[in-house]
């Protein structure tokens, strides 16, 4: 007996044995567990869940059913394993911030953003969600195959026929064994425009599509909640090798309080964030000291979105804490990229690292193989209704004998022998011509029998065309998928920002004009130029931008997308960005507040704009102060501009800056002040002086009087001055003798009651137009040569309809001439550089002028 037990034991290699079972193990996870399949994006335990809910008829037009009797189908027919896992997986499909386009439509407690778990099975309801019924589209048309399920008692699908691209769309990530895959999600309708250009492009010109193609296409990933991409080097990285880090920002905003301070709301994290232990951690950071200036943390997130709000210190720079805020928490995430899937190779699996082009046309191959499979289907039941049709035909036409036959048999049998022997039929013939019923012989069903066949034969027709042309398949695949784009595509969710340390965004902006606003308050926009139209004078305007109270557009310009903004404030200090770095907005929104994009300190405001191309020897910048200083400095130096900025002019105490323009050392400075005051004097009699200095006297004023407006002679041929009540007119440039600076002036401009005091003063010419905004920020764009010509000591017309209690608020030039036409124009004379808002660029680049 003894001897018996000590023959069964078998001595094995233990390193052997363990490597054999862990490579199998390994193998099994890596094959049917934790990766994707490319053709519909699915791992098997989310592919078994959709179909043991097709199976249970729990589709979108049902009631929803109990979790739990999903788990448990799914578990007891296809998937041996937990129902932890089971219904962990179909709980992550029905997560609308967990799946870009979810798969199953849950009832109950699935989960939140904040990290909590979904309910217990028994308590939750799901049902298949509308777009899932597109992955299922005609699976029982034998358009893919089916295996035996773990005890061989039912058959699950090997792959579903998925009608569009899942794996890109919902992405997937899953850890394997030495491998793992994180696919982001994408637009449902830039990844099927992308399918349909490779399509084109092989039906069209018979040519492979080039990667360039697809990149202008599918923009990048678009995650369910939202966030900003930075910069598109990772996205590229990642679409040509199927591996790259895309760095995403949650979506913040600095608001101004009333009481001063300033507060930061984040609306839209990155994706797979979790909110609550975001807040944890920043709230944590605070304790430790780590960053300084959060007086408050509030969770304000609700059913209408998410809203986190940060209070600020009234002294903290909103800018530099929200940097750190970057550098330290989840509100700044790299999503590494690995497009790893499983793809077919000669009848088994191998997981593989794919680019988008590559995943796109396996998808594709996919889809040839359902929809070569369901027209072969549909064709052989057309055939075989066909056949039958035919067979009856014949037994209608010869009816009488048919009847004979069948009366004169003893039984079925051998009527159906006879039938055969008589009209040469098949026995499936024969068996439908007994099973005929007597209805069958009215003219009526006759009629509807030959329609029916006809009609067969038209889509056998079609059918068989389909089969043996692959471009008219393609054709079926195109406009099947561009349905369900139309049907279920929506707007990308994710914007994609510009990374300051990616050079390459820069060359995908386009050139092209652009008009910049700001208002008194802080807020900027950049927008289209074709926003505004003409109107003639005295009319009431357009309605320019949605502004809070008291708050008005100060600064209209226009520039290209291309051109530095150098930010000039009160204080005396200069800021700088590219124009397409401010957010674009339409006519009506309010725009982004200044301090998301420039670190101005508490207090700080921005009273000039200048746009720049470039920094050049022998230009200058002119400044105006409130008091009447003027100062000039080569434009050179201030061609390093920090990001907390430069001082630009040293200023007294009560004293501000009020206007800065660009110059060549040959023009002469207009000062105007707000009682109608005007001097003109040469750019020379200023001696060039560095960045900080105080400058010199430019204009002698009376007491209360302050400089309003700064110009250059070559600005125009005649001088605009408008009041605060609407009236306006032109002088001409010539009226105003040139004298020496540090004099009081001459009159420009007749003050009464009805005029109010001068708002703002612009050199203009005939054909140029000019935009007036009103304190409700209503705006009105008038033609220069409308506006009456008068001498200095006058009042003028009325430019705009104002109602009680409204007053101008600023004036503007407008250009909407393409700065880029005419490099080389008039470089020579530089006399009529025509910019908006001074002429900031016709003096630093003679390219800018007209």
């Amino acid at each position: 007996m003894e001897d018996n037990i000590f023959d069964k034991v078998h001595e094995v290699d233990l390193e052997k044995t363990m490597k054999e079972s862990y490579i199998d193990y390994a193998m099994s996870v890596i094959a049917s567990r934790a990766l994707p399949d490319v053709r519909d994006g699915l791992k098997p335990v989310q592919r078994r869940v959709l179909y043991s809910m097709i199976e249970l008829n729990n589709g979108p037009d049902k009631p929803h059913r109990k979790c739990a009797r999903i788990v448990g189908d799914t578990m007891g027919k296809y998937h041996p394993h937990g129902d932890s896992s089971i219904y962990g997986a179909l709980v992550n499909m029905a997560q609308e911030w967990s799946t870009r386009y979810p798969l199953v439509d849950g009832h109950g407690n699935f989960g939140s953003v904040d990290g909590d778990g979904a309910a217990a099975m028994r308590y939750t309801e799901a049902r298949l969600s509308k777009i899932s019924m597109e992955m299922l589209a005609d699976i029982n048309k034998d358009t893919v195959d089916f295996q035996p399920n773990f005890d061989e008692t039912e058959r699950e699908p090997v792959v579903l026929p998925a009608r569009f691209p899942n794996l890109l769309v919902n992405g997937t990530t899953g850890i394997a064994v030495g491998m793992a895959t994180n696919i982001p999600p994408h637009n449902l309708r830039e990844t099927i425009n992308a399918v349909v250009k490779i399509i084109d492009n092989i039906v069209e010109e018979d040519r492979e599509t080039a990667m360039e193609e697809l990149l202008e296409i599918v923009k990048g990933p678009d995650f369910p909640t939202g966030a900003t991409i930075l910069g598109t080097r990772g996205i590229e990285e990642a679409y040509r090798t199927g591996r790259g880090k895309i760095r995403v920002r949650a979506v913040t905003n600095i608001e101004t309080l009333p009481n001063g301070k300033s507060r930061i709301v984040v609306t839209e994290l990155p994706y797979l964030v979790n909110k609550a232990r975001l807040i944890e951690k920043i709230a944590e950071l605070v304790r430790d000291k780590k960053i300084d200036g959060i007086t408050d943390l509030n969770d304000h997130s609700s059913r209408e979105g998410m809203r986190i709000c940060i209070d600020l210190r009234k002294d903290a720079n909103a800018n530099v804490i929200l940097n750190l805020l970057y550098k330290h928490t989840q509100l700044q995430d790299t999503f590494g990229v690995i497009m790893l899937s499983l793809v077919p190779n000669h009848g088994s699996m191998e997981p593989k690292v794919l680019n988008l082009k590559e995943m796109l046309e396996y998808y594709l191959e996919h889809q040839e193989n359902v929809v070569r499979r369901r027209t072969q289907y549909d064709l052989n039941k057309a055939q075989e209704r066909a056949h039958i049709l035919e067979g009856l035909l014949k037994a209608l036409d010869n009816i009488d004998e048919v009847i004979r036959i069948i009366r004169g048999s003893r039984n079925v049998q051998i009527a159906k022998q006879e039938l055969i022997d008589r009209f040469e039929l098949t026995d499936v013939q024969a068996q439908a011509i007994v099973d005929m019923r007597l209805r069958a012989l009215t003219g009526l069903e006759r009629e509807k029998l030959e329609a029916e066949y006809a009609e067969l034969m038209e889509k056998i027709r079609k059918f068989q065309a389909i089969l043996a042309d692959r471009k008219l398949l393609l054709r079926v695949i195109r406009e099947e998928i561009l349905a369900i784009a139309e049907k279920y595509g929506d707007d990308r969710k994710t914007s994609i920002g510009y990374d300051v340390y990616d050079i390459s965004t820069e060359d995908l902006i386009p050139r092209e004009n652009t008009v910049i606003a700001m208002t008194k308050l802080g807020y900027i926009k950049r927008m289209t130029v074709d926003n505004f139209r003409s109107q003639n004078r005295g009319g009431r305007g357009i309605k320019g931008m949605q502004t809070i109270e008291d708050d008005y557009i100060e600064e209209l310009l226009m520039t290209t997308t291309h051109h530095y903004l150098m930010f000039f404030t009160n204080t005396g200090r200069v800021y700088r960005l590219k124009a397409y770095e401010i957010p674009e907005a339409g006519r009506t929104a309010r725009g982004t507040a200044i301090i998301n994009l420039l670190q101005l300190a508490p207090g700080e405001k921005i009273t000039a704009v200048i746009p720049l191309r470039k920094y050049e020897e022998g230009h200058y910048l002119m400044m105006a102060t409130k008091k009447g200083l003027v100062k000039k400095t080569p434009i050179k130096d201030y061609e390093n501009v920090r990001k907390t900025g430069l001082t630009a002019i040293v200023l007294r105490d009560d004293d501000e800056l009020i206007e800065v323009k660009a110059t060549d050392n040959n023009k002469d400075i207009i000062l105007v002040t707000r009682d109608g005051q005007c001097i003109r004097f040469k750019e020379t009699d200023v001696r060039s002086t560095g960045r900080a200095s105080m400058g010199v006297r430019g204009m002698n004023l009376t007491d209360g009087d302050e400089v309003v407006a700064m110009q250059l002679n070559t600005q125009g041929d005649y001088l605009l001055v408008v009041s605060e009540n609407g009236m306006g007119k032109r002088t001409a440039m010539s009226e105003f003798v040139v004298q020496n600076r540090g004099g009081k002036g001459v009159k420009c401009y007749k003050i009464t009651e009805k005029t109010g005091n001068v708002v703002g003063a612009k050199a203009v010419n005939e054909e140029n137009e000019i935009m007036m905004i009103t304190t409700e920020g209503i705006i009105i764009r008038l033609q220069c040569a409308d506006i009456s010509v008068l001498g200095r000591i006058t009042s003028g017309v009325k430019m705009i309809n104002l109602t009680e209690g409204v007053t101008v608020a600023s004036i503007a030039k407008v250009r909407d001439k393409d700065p880029e036409a005419d490099t080389n124009a008039e470089k020579a004379d530089g006399e009529t550089g025509d910019n908006e808002e001074g002429s900031a660029e016709e003096a630093v680049t003679g390219s800018e002028e007209e």
